[in-house]
Parts: C-alpha cells; sequence; structure tokens
C-alpha cells in the first residue's frame, strides 16, 4: 500500500482527489486548514498551517507521495492580499521541501498549476514551453512554486510532477453542482437571471470535468519518467459565449454582454487553449462531455 500526505485535502480538487485515492488503496494522511476533514476513511486528519515551518517538522514525511494542493486562489484578491498570498502559496511549499530536504527519503511532490501562468494566444493551443505571462500574485505564486520545485528536484534530488489545470469543473461529491466559471453561469441560470459575459465572449478556454482531472492526475504521478515534468491538463475547448450559451438553453434564460471593468480586462489573459498531446501519450484519457454534463443537471 502506497502511502500520501496530502495538504489541502478538504478543496475541491483535494476532495475529488483524496475520493480517488482511497478506493485505489493508498493511504491517506490528510492536512487542511479546517477542524474536520469530509473524508472518514482518511487514515489521518490534522488542522495544520502549511506557512508555520514547526507545524510542517512535526509531520511524517516517510511516504511516498505528497500531494500540494493547499493554496489561496484569486486573481485581483491576490494584489490586495498579497503577503497571505506568498506566506500560504509560496512559503507554504519551501516548508514542505526544506523539510524533506533534510531527510534520508524523498517523496514525490505532486503540484497544481494553472491556466494564468501562460501568455494566451488567439486560437492557439499552448504547450507546456510556450511563453508565460503573470498579471496576478496568484499566477506568480504558481509559476514561482514550478520554479522552486524543479530547484530543489536538482539541488536534493527530490522528485516532483506539475499539472498545469485550466478550466475545472463539475462535481462528484455534493449536489453543489460545480466551481468557478460554469458555477457562476449555473447560479446564475437556476435563479432564473440572465448569464453575463464581458466583451463579446469569443475568449477559448478548456473545460476539464473534475473526474477526468483526476483520473491524469493519479495515473501520471505514478509513471517514474513523470519525474521533473510539467503537462497540460486535457480536456475540450469552447469560448465563453458557447459554455454560456449552452447552460442559457437548459434553463431557458437569457446571456447578456456587458463592458469589461478595466481591472478584469486588464488582467485577461486572452485564450487559454490547452496542448494536451504530452499528457495523452502517457494516460490516453477520454473526455468527459460538458454539453452532455450540462444537460443531465
Amino acid at each position: 500500500m502506497k502511502k500520501i500526505i496530502f495538504f489541502g485535502s478538504e478543496g475541491y480538487l483535494g476532495s475529488h482527489l483524496v475520493s480517488q485515492l482511497l478506493p485505489k488503496n493508498y493511504l491517506v494522511n490528510g492536512y487542511d486548514v479546517h477542524e474536520n476533514t469530509k473524508h472518514h476513511q482518511l487514515h489521518n486528519y490534522q488542522r495544520i498551517d502549511v506557512s508555520n515551518k514547526l507545524d510542517i517538522e512535526r509531520i511524517d514525511f516517510n511516504v511516498d507521495f505528497v500531494y500540494y494542493f493547499s493554496g489561496l486562489t484569486g486573481t485581483d484578491v491576490s494584489i490586495g492580499n498579497y503577503d497571505k498570498f506568498i506566506d500560504v502559496n509560496e512559503k507554504g511549499l519551501l516548508n514542505v521541501l526544506t523539510t524533506i530536504k533534510n531527510k534520508e527519503f524523498s517523496p514525490k511532490i505532486i503540484f497544481p498549476s494553472t491556466r494564468l501562468v501562460y501568455k494566451g494566444l488567439k486560437n492557439k493551443p499552448l504547450v507546456e514551453n510556450d511563453p508565460k505571462e503573470f498579471k496576478t500574485i496568484y499566477a506568480l505564486n504558481k509559476f514561482h512554486n514550478e520554479n522552486v520545485l524543479k530547484m530543489f528536484k536538482t539541488y536534493f534530488n527530490i522528485p516532483y510532477t506539475v499539472f498545469r489545470i485550466c478550466v475545472p469543473y463539475g462535481n462528484l461529491l455534493s449536489k453543489d453542482y460545480s466551481y468557478g466559471t460554469i458555477g457562476f453561469f449555473l447560479k446564475k441560470a437556476q435563479i432564473n437571471q440572465p448569464i453575463t459575459l464581458y466583451g463579446d465572449g469569443d475568449l477559448k478556454r478548456t473545460f476539464s470535468f473534475v473526474g477526468d482531472i483526476c483520473d491524469q492526475i493519479i495515473q501520471v504521478s505514478e509513471t517514474t519518467n513523470s519525474n521533473g515534468e510539467v503537462y497540460n491538463i486535457g480536456g475540450e475547448t469552447y469560448s465563453l459565449l458557447e459554455v454560456a450559451t449552452i447552460v442559457a438553453n437548459k434553463f431557458n434564460v437569457d446571456v447578456e454582454h456587458i463592458d469589461w471593468p478595466p481591472m478584469a480586462l486588464a488582467q485577461e489573459s486572452g485564450d487559454t487553449i490547452f496542448n494536451s498531446n504530452k499528457i495523452e501519450k502517457i494516460c490516453n484519457q477520454s473526455y468527459n462531455s460538458l454539453t452532455s454534463w450540462i444537460n443531465k443537471i
């Protein structure tokens, strides 16, 4: 039985990954900021502050994997709260890595990154080494951690794999229908309000069902040749207008176009379409249909 330490076990992606790992006979130790866990089958759960190095040093890291999914998310909010974002998102991972480097064992670090590290390109599927651009503290946090992981692998031989995620959606654990962009659309439509879009809504994204994300991360993390690699998570590509229209038609509401707020426009990265050929060479993933998922709600 392989052992896992999972930081951020109670978050959106963390909860789903834990729920997928447990039936596969992994022994999972969960850590998060919440007092209690939703996962009663966890081997152990503890409330923890990842920015507190003393808390991290008390953990037994003699495991096979460390999933580091702790972190604050947000765009403009990360600028106003830069200290918290740096403490949790950057200092937290450094606390983990500096603790592990002094041990005789080196578990593999699994880390989720984001589409926001890319410089968006119109109608061009992005590969992992395409140009980067950082318009928020949150995006900087993620790319900082990607580079810190590379550094600690070089200096201390700590293995890692990074997964960049574009737009996740879906929920396998509760009646909350979704998260993020699609969650926003659904919440509007379900209370019979029009879905609002900035501008013409032609910006394109890769949308990934949360179950497909978990499958790709778990399968690829297990492979030896994923050590030191970065992977775009695969999915389906739609414009925001296309997705809003699917949701609007399902609930018989309108789609309204509004002007871009200046801050949102300044932070917008443009199209972020993922080329996921690299990960698909390993896991041969078939993807859930976003349209079918919405129409089944």
